[in-house]
């Protein structure tokens, strides 16, 4: 079984490939540099892919940052020390269709490679409240799959996983730890100091502290920058 995994080099995407791979797929690891200013993630997302063991992992080149529209892809100010982090309202780190392109790509190279299952690591719980990572968006873009692919014409069933899609932060870390992951070789953060230490207080970066407090371990990505 393939399937191809969308790995930006966080540790949700690092958990949710990771959770695919011990399900027995040969997984094949797809990382966009899409115009964001943490590009940190990128190299992240590398040591993420060589650890795993990927069959494959491809960088591609889509720059949304030309559109604007988020404080990921912009000057704009990254919002720090909401309260509460999870609320109602769409935070300014929102990247206007961004899982929609992701899992286009996804899919782009998902059929010639003859996998029929697409893997991306959203939370509907523990998240900054972003549209594209809820259930009721990953199912449809599963149908959109299944319609606009010859392979689905032809009778393929394509399928998104989301494997992490009703876990809490911390849920998601201890089952992590339980596979052997290194967190360390992750990045979160959303505005990172020169040298990618991570500010502590964008919404990425506060939700990644609160898991880790659940797990009840150390995020041993800060102990690289003491």
């Amino acid at each position: 079984m393939k399937a191809v995994v969308l790995l930006s080099g966080g540790l949700d995407s690092y958990t949710a490939a990771a959770i695919t791979k011990a399900e027995g797929y040969d997984i094949h690891a797809l990382t966009v540099r899409y115009g964001q200013r943490h590009k940190a993630e990128i190299e992240a997302a590398r040591a993420v892919a060589g650890a795993l063991g990927v069959g494959m992992h491809r960088e591609i080149d889509i720059d949304l940052a030309a559109f604007g529209g988020s404080a990921l892809t912009t000057d704009a100010p990254v919002p720090k020390d909401r309260l509460p982090v999870v609320g109602d309202d769409i935070p300014a780190t929102y990247v206007p269709a961004r899982n929609t392109v992701f899992l286009a790509l996804a899919l782009a190279w998902a059929e010639p490679l003859g996998a029929r299952d697409l893997v991306i690591g959203v939370n509907a719980l523990d998240y900054s409240g972003y549209p594209d990572c809820r259930p009721q968006y990953l199912a449809a873009f599963e149908r959109l799959a299944r319609l606009a692919t010859k392979a689905g014409v032809d009778g393929a069933k394509f399928r998104i996983h989301a494997p992490l899609l009703h876990l809490t932060k911390g849920r998601i870390i201890s089952k992590g730890i339980e596979l052997g992951l290194d967190y360390g070789l992750t990045h979160s953060c959303y505005d990172p100091a020169p040298r990618g230490e991570p500010c502590g207080h964008c919404d990425s970066c506060r939700l990644r502290a609160k898991g880790f407090a659940e797990a009840g371990v150390q995020d041993p990505l800060l102990e690289k920058f003491v």
